[in-house]
């Protein structure tokens, strides 16, 4: 730590920061209630419909900071709910891919917009969304490496978004 920074800023940043995450979270949580969607839910929409490259479950698992077998369980119910198809992938057969069904586009479509996020950060200005989201960039990249050291798996690979 350096020298500047005092215990006692740290812990004030730091209940701050999870005071503004429960907020966050839970106001998105009310919004997704509307289309029947977990956060968690929502996520794997988010990320498969972004993703330039095929999506894995294992993807997904280091993406959400969920265990596999949790990713797993989740992708099963968004599949009998009709959001996600888990395909064979036809080079490794061993291999599943996640794809969106057209229901699950739509919905993604529609999630999209995020209002309660644009709602939230629109107080900030440009320049401190930036730097905001450099700081946070920042404080993931070292709260995923103490992770790691604490826990191996599943946040010994890299995270596909950072």
């Amino acid at each position: 730590m350096p020298d500047d920074v005092s215990v006692d800023l740290c812990n004030e940043v730091w209940e701050l920061l999870h005071r503004v995450q429960h907020l966050l979270y839970r106001a998105r949580g009310i919004e997704l209630e509307q289309e029947g969607l977990s956060t968690v839910a929502a996520g794997v929409l988010f990320f498969v419909k972004q993703s330039d490259e095929p999506v894995t479950p294992g993807m997904l698992s280091r993406f959400l900071y969920r265990q596999p077998h949790s990713v797993s369980a989740l992708l099963t119910r968004m599949e009998g709910e009709g959001l996600v198809k888990k395909v064979r992938d036809l080079n490794r057969k061993n291999r599943v891919r996640v794809v969106l069904t057209r229901k699950g586009e739509k919905l993604a479509e529609k999630l999209d917009k995020r209002p309660v996020a644009f709602d939230a950060l629109s107080c900030l200005s440009q320049w401190e969304l930036i730097n905001l989201r450099e700081y946070l960039k920042k404080l993931m990249k070292s709260s995923s490496e103490q992770l790691r050291a604490m826990q191996p798996l599943p946040y010994s690979l890299r995270s596909p978004i950072i």
